[in-house]
């Protein structure tokens, strides 16, 4: 895994916005391009290209211990906690910073438990747990993914995310001999107007 400084992370809870904006962008750098050696063959099939935007709309996923969450959430105005389905034993909010910088901050509901968040902090501490590409429709692109990369998704479907999302995740092989989770998502549909 790219070594995600933690002087970077810090930066995130920093009362000075450039400060945060700088963590930030050091963090999603370091994700995006790890990811990007990971699926870059992806991109060159034009029905997965244009389903998933060809990779233009990326989100980084950062974990951190609960302590460190409410630190960041402090610092950046106690930004909304996205609706989390209990299974996935996580809580999270997101970062947008200019330049198209996106962050996803997780943590566990239970330190001590068994979720994928508690499970990735136990073993790697604080850093990149995913990378979010946004995508038209995540059943369409796994079955791609299957078909011509034989790369096989975690679940046999799609299942809710946050927020009213639809996800699905591959554990894809990393140049440094090392896997990174990729998360396709759907974002979810416009509420209906209420008369």
């Amino acid at each position: 895994m790219p070594e995600i400084k933690p002087e970077w992370i810090e930066k995130l809870a920093s009362p000075d916005p450039e400060e945060r904006a700088a963590g930030a962008t050091e963090i999603c750098r370091a994700g995006r391009r790890r990811a990007d050696l990971a699926v870059r063959a992806w991109w060159e099939n034009a029905d997965f290209a244009r389903l998933c935007g060809a990779g233009s709309s990326v989100t980084v996923g950062l974990a951190v211990q609960p302590v460190t969450f409410a630190k960041i959430r402090e610092a950046n105005d106690w930004p909304h906690l996205a609706d989390v389905p209990p299974e996935h034993d996580a809580s999270e909010f997101e970062l947008q910073f200019a330049g198209g910088i996106s962050l996803d901050v997780l943590t566990t509901r239970d330190a001590g438990g068994n979720g994928a968040i508690a499970r990735f902090l136990a073993k790697f501490g604080e850093g990149v747990q995913q990378v979010e590409f946004r995508c038209e429709d995540v059943d369409r692109a796994a079955a791609i993914l299957r078909e011509k990369f034989a790369v096989q998704p975690l679940y046999p479907a799609k299942r809710p995310g946050a927020d009213g999302t639809n996800v699905n995740f591959f554990l894809v092989p990393a140049p440094d001999q090392t896997k990174i989770l990729i998360e396709l998502y759907e974002a979810s549909a416009p509420a209906a107007p209420q008369p």
